[in-house]
């Protein structure tokens, strides 16, 4: 059996990376939908799908739809049992005629393992039964009024993932994907900190690759800005790319040339939402990787099945983004001055009622996530 969930893992990672490559792109090509004033020949005039809120809530309803899968399992196991499982009596051992045996002894130690459990956690006298129904690992079932403790990650998820919805609307998907590297850096930090981990020194190594990675692709798409190589010293693009080729041996001076231009460069607004788009996709990232830790950090307590973990986060975490959504509308969304803008929810809503490719690709990307 374990060789069997070894073998799963590598399945596992490489649809977790695929799914996530179809979720990017879905949700970019969503964004690029026109959906007012589409037929003005001025493109810049055209109005495109900016609602990062509903396309948050649409995530959670992905991770909801593993319920599905968990009532599918449920419903599989009641009618077609494995073989072996009966629904015989089991008689009740007599204390008199009770032997001392391997199975006595397990239990005992069971017991013990449990009372020190209560004991750590401060539970001792809280539903003494439910207690004892402790993993291998010592964490107690995660059932009950504590499943609460699923929306403190969710609430994460939602910050998180509606900062990085936002800065897809300013950068490419290509920069939005490999910016999301940096969330193995904030995990790294946090789990030392937070979690008292240990990382050995090829970690951190690692970890300094990834950023300067990342670092690299930053630079990359503020410099590309709108697509166009920046003109360093006012020509053009094939001519400055010779004069860059003749002055690569003086490197201190390129660079010198590169920061005086670097004022200029900004003003650009195609750059200027480049930077403002690595800059919440980043900071999207500490939302995650907070998502991540608090999420280890319950796990490490108690015991509940993944798709059930994933399962009561979307509900938590739909729930949330709906009351959310309705307050921010009222307060913002339904103001001259919110129409249209990113929390005017009832715009949100219709735009993918009436749009077949908004509502279609909606669906994927539930799929995607789920």
């Amino acid at each position: 059996m374990a060789i069997a969930v070894q073998a799963l893992i590598p399945f596992l990672v490489a649809m977790m990376l695929l799914t996530g490559v179809c979720n990017t792109l879905l949700t970019k090509y969503q964004d690029l939908q026109c959906v007012r004033d589409c037929s003005n020949p001025d493109p810049s005039k055209r109005h495109r799908f900016e609602q990062p809120v509903i396309q948050t809530a649409q995530m959670f309803v992905g991770e909801m739809g593993c319920w599905l899968v968990v009532g599918g399992i449920f419903l599989f196991n009641r009618f077609y049992p494995t073989k072996g499982e009966t629904a015989s009596y089991a008689p009740i051992s007599d204390a008199s005629t009770a032997v001392d045996t391997p199975d006595a002894e397990s239990e005992v130690n069971d017991n013990n393992q449990a009372a020190e459990v209560e004991e750590r956690y401060g539970l001792e006298g809280e539903n003494g039964a439910g207690m004892k129904q402790i993993d291998d690992e010592g964490r107690l079932p995660l059932t009950g009024w504590r499943t609460i403790l699923l929306a403190l990650p969710a609430s994460c998820d939602i910050a998180g993932t509606t900062c990085m919805n936002v800065g897809l609307l300013f950068v490419a998907a290509s920069i939005y994907q490999m910016t999301r590297g940096a969330l193995v850096l904030f995990v790294g930090l946090f789990s030392v900190v937070f979690l008292k981990r240990r990382l050995g020194w090829y970690k951190w190594f690692a970890l300094i690759i990834v950023v300067l990675g990342v670092a690299v692709v930053g630079l990359a798409g503020i410099v590309e800005g709108d697509g166009k190589v920046p003109d360093l010293d006012g020509k053009g693009t094939n001519e400055n790319m010779m004069v860059m080729m003749d002055k690569s041996i003086e490197l201190k001076h390129a660079m010198s040339s590169m920061v005086k231009r670097a004022g200029e460069i900004a003003t650009d607004s195609a750059v200027a939402n480049t930077i403002i788009g690595i800059l919440l996709i980043a900071g999207g990232q500490i939302f995650t990787a907070t998502q991540f830790v608090v999420e280890e950090s319950i796990m490490e307590r108690y015991a509940l099945q993944p798709l059930k973990v994933v399962g009561w986060e979307g509900l938590f975490g739909f729930l949330v983004t709906v009351i959310l959504m309705i307050i921010l509308h009222l307060a913002v969304g339904s103001t001259p001055q919110g129409r249209y803008g990113y929390f005017d929810a009832s715009e949100g809503l219709r735009e993918v009622a009436e749009n077949r490719t908004i509502a279609v690709t909606s669906v994927l990307i539930m799929i995607s996530i789920g």
